[in-house]
């Protein structure tokens, strides 16, 4: 019987399953599949016909990579289909050993892809540098462009860019008006869609302009150029052959078409993750599913196809949820080329070339030009470009990626050396700053050859590397310079250090190094000599150059922003909790952090009046910390004797309102604190209503808008909280205050 109870809310949920997730389908996925199709039939057929291709291989190829890919592919979302990125080197193919053998080789490409993903590179290919990949799409588009401007104009694309330049001017003065038209009629509503109403443009913008470029063609009294598809692309499946020769170009167009394809596939992947934050495509079989519609495509003589991130964005948008939407999106495709292959014989070649030229022009980005410049990488941009344009894409890219490696390299091992006199040239500073090697010798003599002799020299390194052959030259020279009668002072800023480079192999230093070199002098533990000369000798070596310009600006400013009170315990780093510097806190220490009542103590008091009146201070704060040990001795009521006894005396009254229940102490219950800390907050709120009396901080308030707040620091975990007058609050990552919550 238990088994009969336990299996029937299985079969209830197998029962309901299917009609769920199909209804999710008719509500999600049918309509975006529909708006994809309309999209990709216009592309596809434009594809092929700047391909050099049969009309009929758009089709095929836009089926077997929705169908394919999208039942084999990683990605929910994504749509495979012919792209135009792919036109220039399937345009060579054809060209040169003709279409079967394309075809061919599109089946090598896939089985290219499919390795790729089997062996797990896909986030590899990623590493390719932004700019490099922007510079192949601009080449590619400024390649259709000038092929499908000749289409445009009443003639046939050329072989190559520049033939197609060089005939440009002769074609110009051979224009068919009737082509014209309707080329610029394509591009003219193409334009304009952008700017119409949303509810308008959830129409696509292709599909509308070939369609009235179709209607307007068939109105004209004048002939234009068509479409030739012969019969329906069912009678266009055809086997490959296989290459009679030439197989090192052969290897040279496999090898770009699954490159290039996997490009985009992967980058239209990313982007289309970004659109749908919490989800993330399997790149890896995202690179099988392609390779399988390529394989698929190329046996049935279609084109190669890839991820294309226009239409996969666009069937994100109209709410695809699954792989229903890109598998029915093939299915519509094929369905329209079986049973209205005469409607696509109706469609002008100059419409679909107006498509094309919008569609290459789109590909050089105003903002991937400007990202160039900014990032100083507009040299590789442009050359990315004309070697794709001039050359071929293979080169382009290898040229490209030579070219941002050796702009890389450059910038990894750039230096900066420079040598200049301070203080009426009796001192000289050198600064080494970056990556130090030998091949900053000769910058380095250069610069150390300025410096006059018997002269004292300070030499600033903030350097991240140092070789061998640099740390030889710059202690060669320092013993040179001193046996002449001058002295050289090295101050080590960086991570990479002097006493290290002949310990071992050069190593780049790491920040975490730096860091730890700046709060050494907090742990001390352990060591045998003066603590405070260790220290100064340090500061000497590595920090007081910095802090010399500073300093000396404020020599005549002895003001301060706010006056800090806090506890004389030596882990609390007024300067660092706050993020200040010299200069910003006038700060006060004692034991506990009390304000004692007006006239109980002049020290504290003197001190509060000064920055009050003196360097008119604009706030007073009051700092405790956990683990304190005068609030612990408070706590248990330790018989401290004279002295310390009296003293904590001024904190019982924060002892009497604790065991009286006070609300900054239940808050800090409530937030996991133990009971001597939630003592030490509610003793900060104690000395605050102790500072709202005080008449010299009372009168601040009322006169300049003096701000009175309490802070408690957390030592263990290096938050700061802060502390009013009935409650706490912490700060966010942003420094916004929010609620205290129980830990």
């Amino acid at each position: 019987m238990s088994t009969d109870t336990d299996s029937a809310p299985r079969t209830s949920l197998r029962h309901f399953a299917l009609p769920e997730r199909l209804a999710a389908v008719g509500r999600h996925d049918l309509p975006a599949s529909i708006v994809v199709f309309l999209v990709a039939l216009p592309l596809s057929l434009g594809v092929a016909v700047a391909s050099g291709a049969p009309v009929a291989a758009g089709l095929i190829a836009a089926v077997a990579g929705g169908v394919v890919a999208g039942l084999v592919g990683g990605s929910a979302v994504q749509v495979t289909g012919p792209t135009a990125s792919l036109t220039v080197v399937v345009a060579a193919s054809v060209h040169q050993f003709g279409w079967a053998a394309t075809c061919f080789i599109t089946v090598c490409a896939g089985a290219v892809q499919i390795l790729f993903g089997l062996s797990r590179i896909a986030r590899g290919a990623l590493a390719i540098a932004p700019v490099v990949v922007h510079g192949l799409l601009a080449g590619i588009g400024v390649i259709i462009a000038l092929q499908q401007v000749h289409v445009l104009l009443g003639g046939t694309s050329q072989s190559s860019s520049f033939d197609s330049l060089v005939q440009l001017p002769r074609q110009l003065m051979s224009v068919h008006r009737g082509d014209l038209v309707i080329g610029l009629v394509v591009i003219v509503i193409l334009i304009a869609w952008k700017f119409l109403p949303r509810q308008v443009r959830a129409v696509p913008g292709p599909l509308v302009a070939v369609v009235i470029a179709t209607v307007l063609s068939l109105a004209l009294p004048t002939h234009v150029e068509r479409l030739v598809l012969n019969g329906s692309p069912l009678d266009s499946i055809g086997l490959p052959s296989i290459p009679a020769g030439g197989w090192t170009a052969i290897v040279i167009t496999v090898v770009t078409i699954a490159l290039i394809g996997s490009v985009e596939t992967l980058l239209s992947a990313v982007a289309v993750d970004k659109l749908r934050p919490g989800t993330s495509t399997d790149l890896d079989r995202e690179l099988i599913g392609q390779g399988s519609a390529n394989m698929v495509s190329g046996l049935l003589g279609g084109l190669p196809v890839a991820a294309v991130i226009v239409r996969s964005i666009t069937n994100a948008q109209a709410g695809a949820r699954s792989k229903a939407s890109t598998i029915m999106h093939g299915i519509w495709v094929l369905l329209f080329a079986v049973a209205l292959a005469g409607l696509v014989q109706q469609i002008p070649k100059a419409a679909l070339a107006g498509l094309l030229i919008l569609i290459g022009v789109q590909l050089v980005k105003l903002a991937h030009i400007r990202l160039a410049r900014r990032t100083g990488d507009l040299y590789v941009y442009v050359a990315t470009v004309l070697s794709v344009v001039f050359l071929n894409l293979l080169v382009g890219m290898v040229i490209g990626l030579a070219l941002s490696f050796a702009l890389l390299l450059w910038r990894v091992v750039r230096v900066t050396i420079t040598a200049e006199p301070v203080a009426s040239a009796r001192r000289w500073v050198v600064s080494i700053d970056g990556t130090c090697t030998f091949l900053a010798l000769p910058r380095l003599s250069a610069e150390l050859a300025k410096v006059p002799a018997g002269v004292a020299v300070t030499m600033e390194m903030t350097v991240d590397f140092l070789d061998h052959a640099s740390y030889e030259r710059i202690t060669e020279w320092a013993a040179h310079h001193e046996s002449e009668g001058g002295t050289v002072e090295f101050v080590e800023i960086g991570s990479a250090r002097m006493a290290r480079a002949l310990a071992g192999p050069p190593e780049r230093g790491h920040s975490r190094q730096v860091l730890d070199q700046a709060i050494s002098p907090w742990r001390r533990t352990g060591i045998r000599e003066d603590p405070i000369a260790a220290g100064i000798a340090a500061y000497h070596r590595s920090h007081a150059h910095l802090m010399r310009p500073h300093l000396d600006g404020l020599r005549h400013r002895p003001d301060a922003d706010s006056f800090f009170l806090t506890c004389a315990d030596a882990r609390i780093v007024p300067n660092v909790i706050t993020n200040s510097g010299p200069g910003d806190l006038f700060t006060v220490r004692n034991v506990g952090n009390l304000v004692p009542t007006a006239g109980s103590d002049v020290s504290v008091e003197a001190a509060l009046i000064y920055a009050l009146e003196k360097l008119d201070v604009r706030a007073v704060v009051v700092c405790g910390h956990s683990g304190c040990g005068a609030m612990e001795a408070l706590y248990r009521e330790v018989q401290t004797g004279p002295g310390l006894g009296d003293w904590l005396a001024h904190a019982r009254p924060s002892l009497d309102r604790f065991r009286l229940g006070h609300p900054v102490a239940e808050a800090a219950a409530l937030a996991g604190f133990g009971e001597v800390d939630q003592l030490g907050m509610v003793n900060v709120a104690l000395q605050l209503e102790t500072l709202h009396a005080h008449p010299a901080v009372r009168q601040g308030v009322e006169e300049r808008g003096v701000a009175v707040s309490g802070l408690f620091f957390d030592i263990a975990t290096a938050r700061v909280i802060e502390v009013t007058v009935d409650g706490i609050a912490e700060f966010d990552d942003e420094g916004r205050r929010v609620a205290a919550e129980p830990v």
